[in-house]
């Protein structure tokens, strides 16, 4: 059982996950069909996550940032946080998937004009995220690196392998799977890069 602060960080992630898709729907001029035709996430579903009234898994919001043409950490982002060029302990919020229990803080300065995203995330003993997305709008390439325990990650039909100090480059233009196959929690950053978004097809 979580405990009352624990309870209230998440359900103020929710809360900024909500306002974030909902304003980069609006910048973006589409309306809940045209993105749910994008991200292949029902409308209802897409409804619910935009008022807050739906703790999205991973899978789900992989979708909404791929049809919204962003990298998933985008979502995670306060646009009413300061653009300071230093990132604190204090300021992270992590955020837990309900679905695999694995857990995500997003680690570089909030609202900083940088092309690079740097993610921390936990993946709990025998659990596994598989993202479905492929093609992008926009360009997405990432480095997993293996800062503790074992890592299994499959790019399409490819199977990495990773251990302990083990980095891994990949591009987001397929379906990927993150896998733990050990006993113990596996402790990972992620480090993206996102290419200019191309013009969204309407």
């Amino acid at each position: 059982m979580r405990d009352k602060s624990a309870t209230t960080s998440a359900d103020d992630l929710d809360a900024r996950v909500a306002r974030r898709v909902r304003a980069l729907r609006a910048e973006r001029g589409m309306t809940l069909a045209v993105l749910a035709g994008r991200s292949e996430v029902s409308r209802s579903m897409l409804s619910r996550v935009e008022r807050g009234e739906s703790s999205a898994t991973a899978v789900v919001l992989e979708k909404i940032a791929t049809g919204l043409g962003v990298a998933l950490a985008t979502l995670f982002d306060d646009p009413r946080s300061p653009a300071r060029p230093v990132s604190r302990s204090a300021d992270r919020t992590p955020w837990r998937d309900p679905q695999s229990g694995y857990l995500r803080r997003n680690i570089s300065p909030a609202n900083f004009a940088s092309p690079i995203r740097i993610v921390e995330v936990v993946l709990p003993a025998g659990a596994r995220v598989a993202y479905e997305t492929g093609a992008r709008e926009v360009s997405i390439d990432q480095q997993i690196w293996v800062l503790d325990g074992a890592l299994e990650v499959s790019v399409g039909r490819i199977t990495h392998r990773l251990s302990r100090d083990d980095c891994l480059a990949m591009r987001l233009d397929e379906p990927t799977t993150f896998r733990n196959r050990t006993r113990r929690p596996v402790r990972y950053v992620v480090v993206i890069v996102a290419g200019p978004a191309r013009t969204l097809r309407s």
